[in-house]
């Protein structure tokens, strides 16, 4: 069995939604997970504002244009009359449950429960659809089976039990709807899974019945081999190893959430990524299994702080990078980067939300110097230090960059840069140039 999830622009529209109905139809059995529609967790979440700030009627008056917009929907995506009765039925029942936290004092707790109502609404539209075309389809809510515990991560093992049971007892369904994103924490509250949204559901999913594949259907054809936005004639990369796709992703491909197919990744179940709207183009097929000696694509992460911290009390003196880690790990601020010498310390950080105490506590150790707006450019591929060039390659591309740190090494899989952020689309398009 394969699982298959799409996003919310794949089920941005009728149209789209009926698109995705004719591709999941094919004979073969299937677990489809969706999305929120586009737009619609922004809009319960502004709606979930309002009424944190204390403002029932400004929520009101989004929930009554959001309401309008779904019962729009149902009209262009049903031929009976029947199922757009039904449907316009479920949608009311589901926006005057939403209406109901107007009249109490609102929690963060009942913010994730209107926000859960984004993915139920499109899988109750989805599965009436596959109904109303003869599919022999059933769902399986992820609040019956997709579980995290108290320290927010998912519980394989709970997960797997309620889903086998969840199956086991629909046995004549071909096609099987659930939500993403969704689940119920330790104390069987509504909540959801943070990092990698509907793709971790998949990826979690999948490992958990042990899938023959992991689809991941969105809007662009694969990880391609730099950022269209930015460079020209890119191409999408065939094949990644999990390793290969997560450095991708945690340095700016924004196709994937760095942590999402890690579950997939250990039950050694391929991921493939695949475009809805060009579902015969091949995509990105992500795996154990790798090109060797390849670079395979570059990626960009904006935002960059670089922190110096020059010590001569460091030369020699254990424990220093003990005591910097520290102060870092007490803001629960992560690093990026990170290269050392004898008499300082450089590294980046993405979230600048605690800058200042943090080089106020690093003034303790030495002299501080902080570099605003830069950016990380990431080479990624099969790339053996063994192996003479790979480095070279990147390294000649960057020859007219100014480069603040250089970082190779920390893994088989990337070189990273660290630049200035107005010389980014300079660097992607040397790289595209002198790589591919």
């Amino acid at each position: 069995m394969k699982v298959l999830k799409f996003g919310g622009t794949s089920v941005g529209s009728p149209q789209r939604i009926q698109d995705v109905a004719t591709l999941v139809c094919d004979g073969e059995r299937k677990i489809v997970v969706l999305s929120a529609m586009a737009k619609t967790t922004n809009a319960l979440l502004e709606i979930s504002d309002y009424l944190h700030k204390g403002n029932p009627e400004g929520a009101a008056e989004l929930i009554n244009s959001l309401e309008r917009t779904y019962f729009n929907h149902v009209e262009h995506l049903y031929a009976t009359p029947d199922m757009r009765r039904t449907t316009h039925d479920a949608i009311r029942a589901h926006f005057d449950y939403i209406r109901s936290f107007t009249k109490d004092v609102f929690t963060p707790h009942e913010e994730r429960v209107i926000v859960a109502q984004g993915e139920l609404l499109s899988t109750m539209m989805f599965l009436n659809l596959l109904k109303e075309r003869g599919i022999k389809a059933s769902m399986i809510p992820a609040l019956d089976f997709m579980r995290i515990d108290q320290d927010g991560e998912p519980d394989a093992l709970r997960i797997h039990q309620n889903l086998e049971k969840c199956l086991r007892a629909l046995p004549e369904s071909d096609i099987y709807v659930t939500q993403g994103f969704i689940c119920r924490n330790a104390y069987g509250e509504v909540d959801n899974l943070k990092r990698g949204g509907s793709d971790y559901s998949a990826s979690l999913i999948g490992a958990a019945i042990n899938a023959d594949e992991i689809q991941i259907w969105t809007d662009i054809d694969g990880m391609h081999n730099n950022d269209p936005r930015f460079v020209e004639h890119t191409s999408p990369v065939r094949n990644l190893h999990f390793d290969e796709a997560a450095e991708l992703a945690y340095f700016g491909a924004k196709i994937l959430h760095p942590t999402c197919i890690q579950p997939a990744k250990f039950a050694n179940i391929p991921v493939r990524l695949l475009n809805t709207m060009q579902p015969t183009a091949p995509g990105t097929l992500i795996s154990n299994n790798t090109d060797s000696l390849r670079i395979k694509a570059v990626a960009a992460k904006d935002g960059i702080t670089a922190i110096k911290i020059k010590s001569s009390r460091m030369l020699l003196a254990h424990g220093f990078l003990r005591k910097v880690f520290e102060i870092f790990e007490s803001y629960r601020t992560s690093i990026d980067m990170i290269c050392t010498s004898e008499v300082g310390v450089s590294l980046s950080i993405d979230d600048t939300t605690h800058l200042k105490p943090i080089v106020d506590d690093l003034k303790k150790y030495g002299t501080v110097t902080v570099d605003s707006d830069m950016c990380i450019i990431c080479v990624v591929g099969d790339m053996e230090w063994t192996e003479a060039g790979f480095e070279a390659r990147a390294l000649d591309a960057m020859r007219d960059i100014p480069t603040r740190m250089i970082s190779f090494g920390g893994s088989n899989y990337n070189i990273s840069f660290l630049i200035r952020a107005e010389d980014k689309c300079r660097a992607l398009q040397s790289l595209s140039d002198h790589l591919f």
